[in-house]
């Protein structure tokens, strides 16, 4: 077993742990340890809201969460001889749950408080939590569905560059500047509030905080990309901005459905990730990776091939305008199909637009060149189910 490398005490926050965290991109973040390339490894995790959430049936913690200190983030590694325009080769040997923590918890957040994929539809919070037991979950909050979970880390990456730093706030800065009053915003920029910046302290500190751009979207380093086939036996090739590269991973989800619609949206675990690392020398130019990581599928994930499909097309659901060729629009349409369809089962939306968030759900770009629509797909596995959902059957 590879040793453990950056350990967590799930009774306390990140920054009592004794070798903290972070929860900022910025190159000034102090690696919390080192390895060579070859060397494989763990690192414990926190859940992504710093165990803010509680295993009750109680959703005012999810209403409540404080979003300026997520995702509290694992890290910095500094890889030995790792140089920038290298590509940080980085295999994900293993991820599981710690025994004292067998459960998980997904929710939608208010509209006033983050907000989700359909907030106009599901403006008020909600949870659900779930047990795990070996390889499935099953949750006392969504009842007669239970699927194999695909363990994941939510987010992983590398620091950026000074001047990546830079950029990233500069375009999100002018994104926020087209409406600031927006609920919830165009995006989330640079806050002191809630700050976890590992070792740093007094002026550098300062800062770091004032500069440091939020781990809420995924970016050319990686980050918060959310992807649920991002797992156990997967290859990643980072780009490296800064020296050591300086990896750092977190927000590992149990089991996610494609999009992570909620927004709280996978089933969130605090947890341990096995991790091994190389080294290509001049890999950015060589292969062309510049400016977004690239990564190779793992052999191992749950089987599911009886899927239920919707379909969805780019027409606005609430005065019938047609959009060119939008996915984002064609998606959520997917998504409330599905969702008005599982009502039919007995299911409450909020109940449905969980479930799309946490089991191993299938999103396609299904057509993006027939104008004017758009058409996006959501699959979702007919057994985990216990009764079988096709028409037909009812």
């Amino acid at each position: 077993m590879p040793k453990t490398r950056f350990k967590v005490d799930l009774t306390k926050k990140m920054d009592q742990q004794d070798v903290p965290g972070h929860n900022r991109w910025h190159p000034d973040i102090p690696a919390a340890f080192s390895v060579n390339a070859g060397e494989s490894f763990r690192m414990e995790c926190l859940d992504w809201t710093d165990g803010q959430v509680s295993n009750n049936d109680d959703a005012s913690d999810i209403q409540h969460v404080n979003l300026n200190r997520v995702h509290v983030l694992s890290g910095p590694v500094y890889v030995n001889d790792a140089a920038p325009g290298d590509l940080l080769v980085v295999d994900i040997l293993d991820i599981g749950v710690f025994p004292e923590a067998e459960w998980g918890f997904n929710g939608i957040f208010a509209r006033e408080n983050g907000g989700g994929f359909l907030t106009e539809h599901f403006p008020e919070a909600a949870k659900s939590i779930w047990d795990i037991n070996g390889i499935y979950a099953t949750s006392r909050h969504i009842p007669g569905v239970s699927f194999a979970g695909l363990i994941h880390p939510g987010l992983i990456g590398t620091a950026p560059s000074k001047e990546l730093l830079d950029e990233w706030n500069r375009r999100e800065q002018e994104l926020v500047d087209k409406d600031p009053q927006r609920v919830p915003p165009y995006a989330e920029l640079p806050n002191k509030d809630s700050v976890v910046l590992g070792s740093l302290s007094g002026e550098k500190f300062d800062q770091v905080a004032r500069e440091g751009a939020r781990t809420v979207p995924p970016r050319e380093n990686g980050g918060n990309c959310d992807i649920k086939n991002l797992t156990r036996g997967s290859r990643v090739y980072f780009p490296v901005f800064v020296d050591g590269a300086k990896l750092s991973v977190g927000d590992l989800h149990f089991s996610q459905g494609d999009g992570e619609i909620s927004f709280c949206g996978g089933i969130e675990i605090p947890g341990w990730i096995d991790l091994k690392v190389e080294v290509i020398k001049g890999g950015m130019e060589k292969f062309q990776i510049k400016s977004n990581p690239v990564f190779r599928t793992s052999p191992v994930e749950p089987h599911y091939t009886d899927y239920i499909v919707f379909e969805g097309v780019s027409v606005n659901e609430h005065n019938g305008k047609q959009h060119y060729l939008d996915a984002h629009l064609a998606y959520r349409r997917a998504c409330l199909n599905a969702i008005d369809y599982m009502k039919t089962l007995g299911y409450t939306g909020e109940q449905a637009y969980m479930l799309l968030s946490t089991a191993p759900v299938e999103g396609r770009v299904s057509g993006i060149v027939d104008i004017p629509n758009a058409c996006c797909t959501v699959a979702i596995p007919k057994d985990i189910f216990d009764k079988d959902p096709f028409p037909e059957s009812r």
